[in-house]
């Protein structure tokens, strides 16, 4: 039996997310049907993160074990025949049988896009948020720092969301702005359910005035999603990259 990771590259707009679902076109069930294709045998896919629908991954890692014998770098040429052109597999290589996409992850690096203009753009209309008021980029950085560390973080995790524990840790949270975009990159252990969303949603309403810096630390210690701002919508949103341990890749 071989272990094979795989990253993938996708354009989350005309997918109700990652994870299967009935009746609803996923990233999953195409790269598992593309499988099927490929090694003629029903393969089960795990994922490093469950991307919420409209969301986008430029590094989604996943993994999967097969007995072929299908050397791996053939393996992305092959696979992306059998896939529509808005999801494509970057890299595949052959890992330790003990590598877990999601379990084995030692962080996450998301990235958020603003496009902060009086008009919206035709071109950045599935891959960033419009937001047509001006916003003060320094106090939502301000506000950020506030995030940075580990936090019980409840009050930007959706409501209703099954976890075990809320308490994550976020490395970073860092800030460019090019022109009419504001770009945000979000680096955690791990995240949330919406919790790149909602901590945006948070940030926009600072930077348009609505909340002081210091209120993201209240909001924060609140524990409470009702305290928060608003979810972002999921067309900003875009896994970046997924770190592991190498000692998990290779023997």
């Amino acid at each position: 039996m071989r272990n094979i990771k795989v990253i993938l590259e996708y354009d989350g707009s005309s997918y109700y997310g990652w994870q299967r679902q009935p009746r609803h076109p996923t990233v999953q069930e195409l790269v598992e049907n593309g499988l099927y294709r490929l090694f003629k045998d029903r393969i089960k896919v795990r994922a490093a993160g469950r991307t919420d629908a409209g969301v986008h991954a430029e590094g989604q890692v996943i993994n999967f074990l097969t007995s072929s014998s299908i050397p791996a770098p053939a393996i992305r040429p092959a696979l992306n025949s059998y896939l529509p052109a808005d999801v494509k597999v970057k890299k595949a290589q052959e890992v330790r049988l003990n590598f877990h996409a999601q379990k084995s992850a030692s962080s996450r690096l998301y990235r958020y896009i603003i496009y902060n203009h009086p008009f919206p753009s035709p071109f950045y209309r599935n891959f960033s948020w419009h937001v047509p008021f001006s916003l003060q980029v320094e106090n939502m950085r301000e506000g950020s720092r506030h995030l940075v560390g580990r936090h019980d973080f409840s009050s930007f995790l959706t409501q209703g969301s099954p976890v075990c524990s809320p308490v994550r840790e976020i490395k970073k949270v860092v800030f460019f702005v090019k022109g009419r975009l504001i770009v945000i990159y979000v680096r955690a252990d791990s995240f949330l359910y919406r919790m790149v969303r909602n901590i945006i949603g948070t940030l926009v309403q600072v930077g348009r005035g609505s909340l002081s810096p210091a209120e993201v630390k209240k909001i924060l210690d609140a524990r409470d999603r009702a305290a928060g701002g608003p979810t972002a919508p999921p067309q900003g949103l875009c896994l970046v990259r997924v770190r592991y341990p190498p000692c998990s890749l290779n023997d």
